[in-house]
């Protein structure tokens, strides 16, 4: 997947997952209903971030494609080229998928 951004420093460009339409149960839920989603796709990656005191770059740990489970609330929504994306730094991920 190309994307027109790059991601500066510690932060990652993130698809979230659709929203879930269904319970478990087979319940439909509402779209006024339904959660926000916490996991997602990474679909592009910052170089990493300087560490203060040696001032060497400290390189990520996510790469592009791991799927990835952040915090609610985490990032900041952004629009490009007509589809939503979040960027955060990589302290909000909570855990990587395997």
């Amino acid at each position: 997947m190309s994307l027109n951004i790059k991601p500066s420093a510690d932060r990652v460009v993130i698809q979230a997952a659709a929203a879930e339409t269904k319970t478990a149960s087979g319940i439909y839920v509402p779209e006024t209903a339904q959660e926000k989603p916490q996991k997602g796709t990474v679909v592009a990656v910052g170089p990493g971030k300087y560490a203060d005191a040696s001032g060497s770059l400290i390189p990520m740990t996510v790469k592009v494609g791991d799927e990835v489970l952040y915090g609610k609330y985490a990032g900041t929504e952004v629009t490009v080229d007509g589809k939503e994306y979040l960027i955060m730094r990589e302290s909000d991920i909570y855990a990587v998928f395997n």
